[in-house]
């Protein structure tokens, strides 16, 4: 499966940075990956109007590994979790 990977940053509610990629299926249009984005930072408990759609950015193409297209098929995206996140990668 071929995936668009949007970059995306927001602030928590305690202040610091929330970075993290959405990742979609190819053709997805931005404003779902948005829309995918906002939904996640409710899912954590962080504040979805911190995400406007000028930090929500088209990054890249990539072909997705099993557990992200299963994510995908399931959820209709996938969340890599990056700087200031629960689960950060960084």
């Amino acid at each position: 499966m071929q995936i668009d990977v949007y970059d995306s940053y927001a602030q928590s509610k305690n202040g610091h940075v929330i970075h993290f990629d959405v990742f979609v299926e190819s053709g997805t249009a931005k404003e779902k990956a948005f829309e995918y984005g906002r939904f996640w930072l409710t899912e954590i408990d962080e504040n979805a109007k911190e995400l406007d759609q000028s930090r929500c950015n088209y990054c890249h193409s990539e072909n997705a590994n099993p557990d992200v297209q299963d994510a995908i098929k399931k959820n209709g995206y996938y969340i890599l979790q990056m700087e200031g996140c629960p689960n950060s990668i960084v």
